[in-house]
This record gives C-alpha cells, sequence and structure tokens, in this order.
C-alpha cells in the first residue's frame, strides 16, 4: 500500500502538477511541497511554472493570486475555507472616498488581501518588497490596505509620504504582546529578537530585526547570534531549523487555524479528485493582474 507521499509524488507526475506551500502550513506538508516560501517568492514561482496545474498550500487569497497571475493553468487549493481574515479588511467606500479627495493618491494593497480589493488598487505590495515599491512610487499620498500594521512599518521608513490606512490587521500577528516578548527576553537574555512587520509598533520596539518571513530566515541563517526569539506563526519553525540545525529558537506566536488546515491527506485528496479548483470571474481577474504585474515588475 503506498504512502500518502508516495501517492502525492504519483499524482503529481501523472496530472504535471506542482506543489506550493507557505512557510506557515504543517511541517509534513513543507516537507512534501516543490517550492517553500513567502507570498513574493511563490507569486513569482507561481507565474514562472510550467506546470499545468498548482496545488497551492495556503490560505484562498493565495490560490486566487495564482490563477490571477496564471489563467490558462488550473489552481487548487486542499483547503478551499482556509481564509484570512485580514485580507477582507478595507471598505471599498473608503478607497472610493479617498480618491476623490486626494488627487496624489496611489492604493497600495498588501498581497495579503482578495481579489476584489487587488482589483480596486494601483499595486501590490509584500512584507519583503513594500517600502522598495511605496518609495519608487511617484504618488505622495498612499493609502497602504488592508494591514495597519506593516503599512505603519512602511511609513516609518518613507517619511516623505502621507499614510492613510483601512484598519485592517493579521490576528495573528496583531494579538502578540510586547510583554510576551519581554517575557522572552528576560528568560533568554543573549537571543535577537526577530519579528514580521504585520506585528504592532510595540512589538517592533523590541526587536532586533523586522522584515519578512524569509528576511528572518535569511537573518538567522547569516547572525553569528545562536538564540532567536521569533515573532511570527511558527510554522516558520520548520525551515529555520532546516536551515540552522545548531542554533536555538523560541517562538513568541500565536497559531495561524487556517494554514494548519492544509494536510498530507488534503494535498492527495486534491490532487486525486481534482477538487478545490480555485475560479475568478474573468473582468475581476483583468483588473486584479495589474497591481500584481506591477509588483512584480517593481520588487
Amino acid at each position: 500500500m503506498h504512502t500518502t507521499k508516495e501517492r502525492i509524488e504519483a499524482l503529481k507526475k501523472s496530472r504535471n502538477a506542482v506543489i506550493l506551500a507557505h512557510y506557515y502550513v504543517p511541517d509534513e506538508v513543507q516537507e512534501l511541497a516543490d517550492y517553500v516560501g513567502d507570498s513574493f517568492y511563490l507569486a513569482k514561482v507561481a507565474q514562472q511554472t510550467q506546470a499545468d496545474s498548482i496545488v497551492f498550500c495556503g490560505v484562498h487569497f493565495m490560490g486566487e493570486s495564482a490563477k490571477i497571475l496564471n489563467p490558462e493553468k488550473r489552481v487548487f487549493l486542499p483547503d478551499p475555507s482556509a481564509d484570512c481574515p485580514m485580507a477582507h479588511m478595507a471598505a471599498e467606500e473608503q478607497i472610493g472616498k479617498l480618491r476623490a479627495e486626494c488627487g496624489d493618491l496611489a492604493v497600495v494593497c498588501y498581497i495579503n488581501s482578495t481579489a476584489r480589493l487587488k482589483s480596486l488598487s494601483d499595486v501590490c505590495v509584500t512584507s519583503s518588497n513594500a517600502v522598495k515599491i511605496v518609495k519608487s512610487l511617484p504618488q505622495k499620498n498612499i493609502l497602504f490596505i488592508p494591514d495597519q500594521n506593516l503599512g505603519s512599518f512602511v511609513a516609518a521608513a518613507a517619511p516623505e509620504k502621507t499614510f492613510y490606512y483601512s484598519g485592517g490587521y493579521c490576528p495573528v500577528h496583531a494579538f502578540l504582546l510586547a510583554d510576551d516578548v519581554a517575557r522572552e527576553k528576560r528568560a533568554h537574555a543573549s537571543a535577537l529578537v526577530l519579528t514580521h512587520p504585520e506585528c504592532t509598533r510595540e512589538v517592533r520596539a523590541l526587536s532586533d530585526y523586522v522584515g519578512s518571513t524569509a528576511g528572518i530566515i535569511s537573518y538567522a541563517e547569516k547572525s553569528d547570534a545562536e538564540e532567536f526569539i521569533v515573532c511570527t506563526e511558527p510554522g516558520v519553525l520548520y525551515e529555520l531549523k532546516k536551515r540552522c540545525p545548531k542554533k536555538k529558537f523560541y517562538p513568541v506566536s500565536i497559531v495561524c487555524g487556517d494554514m494548519k488546515k492544509i494536510t498530507p491527506e488534503r494535498v492527495a485528496e486534491t490532487l486525486e479528485k481534482e477538487c478545490g479548483e480555485v475560479f475568478l470571474d474573468g473582468s475581476l481577474a483583468r483588473k486584479a493582474y495589474a497591481p500584481l504585474a506591477r509588483m512584480l515588475e517593481l520588487g
């Protein structure tokens, strides 16, 4: 009898499929994926793949983004109910109102957003490239949606711009408290604090490094330090431990229940039954493509 991993390998070949996985999905899913990374890296992989089908091990907006970038390919989500609450946290009314009031406005949309919000934006960004892209924009006024914490992080790096926010946040990162980080710092005095910019200003202020998930991994890998307090979703520990087996990591975070819905069994079922396919209205997909394409160009 074949193991789940063997079933997946056989099905993947027969379907000419590629498996992409975000750093936050369970370890055993990252282990079987062809590519593992953050949103920006996976967006680039999705656009460049020669596979006929993409199985995206992540939350719903990630599958949408892959489909927008690859309209001719079939994109599947192992669990279509795996959603990101923050992806919906911006009001269309606010976007329209600010566009009318601010002539020199760019709507900058974090990739962690619905296709609808992307379609109303000028450019998408990820935590890896948000500062670089926003600083390169000619507009002085920036409406940053939906994550106000990442937005405030970018604003601090681009003081020449005027920022507006939609008030959205990631429950996993925003509910991580500065007191929790301070407690870990007392327990591990020599550890450096590595933090995702979706965390609050108070948590970022206690950090030695603030950056994307990929940035956190790279920093830990290159650092001479031996211990790290990690302020992001603990799924990243799989890659950290793989790349830095002799270093110690202390997570200060809340588990993303939606990311953990993805299992090897669901991946196998998706390939076998071709279920969980992502479909988007053609007009919506075309409108959402432009800000994503601009991100890949500028990022």
